[in-house]
């Protein structure tokens, strides 16, 4: 089943990357969740899917995508402009959710690691009231490889503005030289220290709790040195430190 949302809102970061608003009355829903949209090619429905970046309170949905040269679907999604329309799914689903998250203690850190587009759904709780009243100390961590793939500096910078010392920002960008950026891929940068030096948090079973989205590998290799300093995954029926979800 689907329903149809109507762009009204179109914003371009870079020559592939683009992030679109949607005008669409879709179940309420959960920051970290994500939608379906989906369109009728050559006689085939091609849906994919994309995580929500606006708060749940909002008027609009809003998701941030990548035209891949041979997707399916995201070079199409990039053709939008204001007043076409999107098939969506009707309700969002899926389990990265706060609400997933085992009780922390009041010294820890939340860590949100993402790379590229994954940064959606992190952005989406960051834009609610519960993280900022449940977590004493939050850290957004993004990668991506150039300057120009940084989407939303404009609103993390807000964020930083007005939760101070709650909240820190670091980004890692890994094909040019960046001022206040680390140089190195996240999983480099927590072997090295230097995460941890930029953020004034360690990642330790008692003082972490890490949600990743994005780059499989990135995902993959983070998971086993975070594992090998004694966290666990997080499991419903065994509450860990480490909550993931593959963007691809």
């Amino acid at each position: 089943m689907w329903i149809t949302a109507t762009v009204v809102e179109k914003i371009v970061w870079n020559d592939n990357l683009f992030s679109l608003k949607l005008d669409a009355e879709v179940a309420p829903f959960i920051a970290g969740q994500f939608i379906k949209l989906s369109q009728q090619i050559d006689g085939k429905r091609v849906a994919r899917a994309y995580s929500l970046v606006n708060a749940p309170e909002s008027e609009f949905l809003e998701v941030l995508a990548i035209a891949v040269e041979d997707g399916q679907l995201s070079p199409q999604l990039q053709s939008l402009v204001v007043g076409d329309q999107i098939d969506i799914s009707p309700k969002a689903t899926g389990f990265m959710t706060l609400e997933e998250l085992p009780a922390i203690s009041t010294e820890s850190c939340l860590w949100l690691l993402a790379t590229g587009t994954a940064v959606g759904p992190f952005l989406s709780m960051l834009r609610t009231a519960a993280i900022w009243q449940t977590y004493p100390h939050i850290a957004l961590v993004y990668g991506v490889r150039q300057q120009q793939d940084l989407a939303y500096l404009a609103d993390i910078e807000a964020l930083k503005q007005q939760y101070g010392e709650q909240f820190s920002f670091v980004a890692s960008v890994t094909r040019e030289k960046v001022d206040g950026a680390l140089p190195e891929r996240i999983s480099d940068a927590i072997t090295s220290g230097a995460l941890e030096q930029a953020v004034g948090h360690q990642l330790t079973s008692r003082d972490a709790q890490v949600m990743m989205c994005g780059n499989p590998q990135m995902i993959t290799d983070v998971t086993e040195i975070l594992k090998a300093r004694g966290l666990e995954k997080n499991l419903r029926r065994k509450p860990g430190q480490i909550t993931v979800e593959k963007y691809w």
